[in-house]
């Protein structure tokens, strides 16, 4: 039990860290803070998800607890086009997708992940065009994204849930492997060989210290692990999180305003958010918000899916899990234990090959 408080507490702190790097460059002092600040809010890319979706949504929470959707977003536009291989035929989906939810004391919080293949109910949306896309009854969940950018996953993803979206971050391809190679890479251990050429990635078993293109290819590796699911790469996901939160807290970097510059101007460049937390003050309160965060308060966990009925490579919210999941959330509600305790184990640790449960509760996910 020890060793799993310390890994959720190594992923509250990356939050932390991840937020406060941005808050560092304003006590550089002077020009210099000035400069910081107006480059650092020039960099960030809003989109205003209010005016697209109106007021057909979930009621915002009134407790003080709220909902961030997180996406990774496997768009081939810019420098993206040669990163970790797979598919490029232009368009641009939700590679990942991560429900967080911070509660009312702002004390803790839960982060659901949502496998890609995962198929949903798809309510209509706009493309960027302005062109009304009709909802369909079953669609893949990273189609959502590709169909009307932000705008449509976070209106999916809260006919899925029943939760409000408050607000939503992404970052592409690219802007996580610049991050990863600003804090200096990142290092991993896999207890089995990992082989996969659609990724990229080719490490043996072992210990390994990885730059960005290595850490991104890690993070989209499916095939060359496991059984090849989707499950199996968001666990290689979990791991990175932790990854990334020990390499930032050992360079230091409050007290190295050079490598401070470098996190936040690379990190600001790479996200886009919702116009309300499109500025440095809104992402600095938001750190502000997070600093109550400790060792024992952060729970990562995947929707519980099940095998789609007729289609073995597509998935379907397990009930009804799935739907204890969410109405624990809408109540501000710690994680039911049953879905904690059976968890996917992580197929490239030492759990590999073992029953649900070793893996993502114990924080090596």
């Amino acid at each position: 039990m020890a060793d799993h408080r310390k890994n959720r507490g190594r992923r509250g702190r990356w939050l932390r860290i991840a937020l406060f790097t941005l808050a560092g460059l304003l006590v550089l002092g002077g020009g210099a803070a000035g400069y910081a600040y107006w480059r650092l809010n020039h960099n960030i890319t809003g989109v205003d998800i209010n005016a697209q979706l109106g007021t057909a949504r979930p009621p915002a929470a009134t407790d003080g607890s709220f909902n961030v959707l997180v996406l990774g977003s496997d768009s081939r536009s810019g420098n993206n086009g040669s990163l970790a291989g797979g598919d490029t035929d232009g368009t641009a989906r939700s590679d990942t997708a991560m429900v967080v939810h911070v509660n009312q004391s702002h004390t803790a919080a839960s982060v659901v992940s949502i496998p890609r293949d995962t198929l949903v109910a798809r309510p209509e949306c706009l493309t960027t065009s302005g062109k009304t896309v009709p909802a369909v009854k079953s669609a893949m969940y990273n189609s959502a994204f590709e169909t009307g950018g932000p705008a449509c996953a976070v209106k999916t993803t809260e006919r899925l849930t029943g939760l409000r979206m408050d607000h939503f971050v992404e970052i592409d391809f690219s802007g996580f492997a610049n991050f990863i190679d600003a804090i200096g890479g990142v290092d991993v251990t896999t207890t089995v060989n990992i082989k996969d050429k659609d990724s990229g990635l080719d490490l043996a078993a072992g210990d390994h210290h990885l730059g960005g293109d290595q850490a991104l290819a890690f993070v989209r590796t499916r095939h060359g692990v496991g059984d090849g699911s989707d499950l199996g790469r968001i666990e290689l996901q979990k791991q990175m999180v932790k990854s990334i939160m020990a390499q930032a807290s050992s360079i230091g970097l409050t007290s190295n305003p050079t490598k401070l510059w470098s996190v936040a101007d690379r990190l600001t460049r790479s996200i886009t958010t919702d116009s309300d937390l499109a500025s440095v003050n809104s992402l600095v309160g938001m750190a502000d918000t997070l600093k109550k965060l400790g060792p024992n308060d952060l729970t990562m966990v995947t929707l519980p899916v099940g095998t789609a009925p007729g289609d073995p490579n597509r998935v379907i919210p397990q009930q009804p899990q799935a739907d204890r999941l969410w109405a624990a959330l809408k109540s501000d509600q710690a994680v039911p234990h049953s879905i904690v305790s059976s968890q996917p184990a992580n197929p490239a640790g030492a759990g590999a090959g073992g029953t649900a449960g070793s893996g993502t509760s114990s924080g090596t996910g």
